[in-house]
């Protein structure tokens, strides 16, 4: 099989994991820059080019699209998509996990569980629209934020008046969500591969935070996770269309709550703390998924050359 992972880097972590692993099993492998990725479109005759030379054959493309490179680097995918290429995360989901305000509806349209969510925009709501949220605290945070950025924890309500005021003064779109303080700084990161949960740790905020992001400096431990909380991460994954995903919960008093679904979550800190093959996992998924079947098949009548 040959596999392409779009990514912007190749020393980092979860792009040379998932090369290994992909080498390891006997797949010719190669990393694509996504912006140095561009195509023809034309009906019945699709192409793209990388660094001046064809990309052609590509049986399996796995999407590792940073949040700047979002708009451009769903492209891409779905330019591959259309020559015939399979992916565990299409162009489509991606865009859905990456907008935070839309994945929450797609998720309670779906009756999944998550914290209370108001979204607003005029100055005038504000306060009918944190009424509508409830007492503080409140979480404040940017809809296309990543990595804990641009999300504050506003403990009375003319803070979190201020931080909208302050949101809107720079035309950030936001999410206000409720606070769940029973979960007393810890989230739940479900890695999702394939329909199962294959790998889970508890995340804990550093002191004097409440995002318990590692690259904030949170640390983690492997976590053995009840029925209820597989079930709801593979579901949160399944609304969104996502065959890998990092979906984070929440503990709470009335059972566990889908804070966040990352269609790019990365490698090393579960697999450092679970000693689990992800990146084989993935892997292994595209092969369950492509098998034998000819990439010209599966390309239909559109010419990838």
């Amino acid at each position: 099989m040959k596999i392409a992972i779009l990514s912007r880097n190749t020393r980092l972590y979860s792009t040379q994991r998932l090369v290994d692993a992909a080498r390891a099993r006997g797949h010719v492998v190669r990393v694509l820059d996504p912006l140095r990725c561009y195509v023809r479109i034309a009906p019945g005759h699709v192409a793209m080019r990388y660094k001046g030379k064809p990309v052609r054959d590509i049986d399996a493309a796995i999407p590792r699209i940073g949040t700047q490179s979002t708009f451009y680097g769903t492209a891409v995918l779905r330019q591959l998509e259309t020559m015939g290429v399979y992916t565990p995360n299409s162009s489509d989901a991606v865009l859905r996990a990456r907008d935070k305000l839309r994945s929450l509806q797609i998720l309670a349209a779906q009756g999944i569980a998550m914290p209370v969510t108001v979204f607003g925009d005029n100055p005038d709501d504000t306060e009918d629209l944190l009424a509508m949220l409830g007492e503080p605290p409140h979480v404040i945070k940017l809809n296309e934020g990543s990595q804990g950025n641009g999300v504050v924890l506003a403990e009375k309500r003319s803070a979190s008046q201020s931080v909208i005021e302050a949101f809107r003064g720079l035309y950030a779109n936001f999410l206000v969500q409720e606070f769940i303080a029973e979960a007393k700084g810890c989230d739940l990161r479900c890695f999702v591969v394939g329909g199962k949960v294959v790998a889970a740790m508890q995340r804990e905020a550093s002191a004097g935070d409440f995002r318990a992001n590692l690259h904030r400096g949170g640390s983690a431990v492997a976590v053995k996770l009840s029925a209820a909380e597989k079930r709801i991460a593979v579901r949160a994954a399944e609304a969104l269309g996502l065959g890998v995903a990092g979906v984070d919960l929440l503990r709470s008093e009335r059972g566990p709550l889908v804070l966040e679904v990352n269609a790019s979550p990365g490698l090393e800190g579960i697999e450092a703390v679970t000693g689990v093959d992800v990146a084989g996992a993935i892997i292994e998924l595209l092969q369950t998924r492509v098998g034998d079947t000819p990439r010209v098949a599966r390309r239909g009548k559109t010419n990838a050359t």
